[in-house]
């Protein structure tokens, strides 16, 4: 089964948790999904790059999470989600290398 790549799967925890913690009313469940999608690319990260990069790249995105919440405020609350979704994607991309598979 092919692996999904990154660039992909970060950002889509990102947009799959906010979606699921507002439908259930649960901030811990957008945290899950983003923990989970960061527990399956620092692995990846590691190998690739290196366990620094990997670190760099999951503190980038968390604070990109956590940038998104004054953003809402400016912009809304789904275009600041897709924003950071977005972003998370390009810090991924980096993180695996500059490469597009998984």
């Amino acid at each position: 089964m092919p692996r999904i790549p990154s660039s992909l799967l970060v950002p889509s925890a990102v947009v799959a948790g906010f979606a699921v913690g507002r439908r259930t009313g649960r901030r811990a469940v957008a945290g899950a999904a983003l923990a989970a999608g960061l527990a399956a690319a620092v692995p990846r990260w590691s190998t690739r790059r290196s366990p620094l990069v990997a670190a760099a790249a999951s503190a980038v995105t968390v604070a990109l999470v956590g940038v998104s919440h004054p953003l809402s405020h400016r912009i809304g609350t789904w275009p600041a989600v897709l924003a950071t979704g977005a972003a998370t994607g390009v810090v991924s991309a980096w993180a695996d290398g500059g490469r597009g598979r998984p």
